[in-house]
């Protein structure tokens, strides 16, 4: 199986998108679970990386992501979720944390075999990096309360075909890390 990585989908971000005030009310609720998470996954020694949109701006690094987005007035759901010196950061430029990015070198060089998968967009996001994570053969795990929706029907729905199509485990995220 290999080690346990705790991954952080697209949280930095300033929600100034089309669907940012469907967003906004479960990303809410999501930000001090994933900051316990964060806290307990870095106490156990377990690999962060933060996987992150580029919002098309292909000259920017993680920094500059970072510093938009806590300049933007949504900065009080980035500010606990901060990458520390130790998290690995990996920009996405689509829905899967795979597409097109270095993740499945840097999974391999790290010799992580499981996935914990965070953030947002449960529908989108994470659904689509499931997938390609289990047609990779990593296994995945995804704490249902770590995870923020615009569509709570289709994000139930997506949770429910990742356990029963891809064999994802989902949890609450009070069963990692304990």
């Amino acid at each position: 199986m290999g080690k346990t990585a705790l991954i952080i989908i697209d949280m930095i971000n300033t929600y100034d998108h089309p669907d940012a005030e469907l967003l906004l009310p479960s990303a809410r609720r999501v930000v001090p679970v994933l900051t316990d998470l964060l806290r307990r996954a870095r106490r156990h020694g377990a690999p962060v990386i933060y996987v992150n949109d580029n919002f098309g701006q292909w000259r920017s690094h993680h920094g500059e992501l970072l510093d938009h987005a806590l300049s933007s007035p949504h900065a009080a759901l980035v500010e606990p979720l901060r990458p520390d010196p130790d998290s690995l950061f990996v920009l996405k430029a689509r829905h899967s944390i795979f597409y097109e990015t270095p993740l499945r070198y840097l999974l391999h060089q790290e010799g992580i075999g499981q996935l914990v998968l965070c953030g947002q967009v449960t529908e989108q996001c994470v659904l689509y990096s499931a997938l390609d994570a289990h047609i990779r053969h990593l296994e995945v795990i995804i704490p249902r309360d770590a995870v923020a929706h615009i569509h709570e029907d289709l994000a139930d729905a997506a949770l429910r075909m990742t356990e029963r199509n891809m064999g994802a485990r989902v949890c609450t995220s009070q069963e990692l890390w304990t």
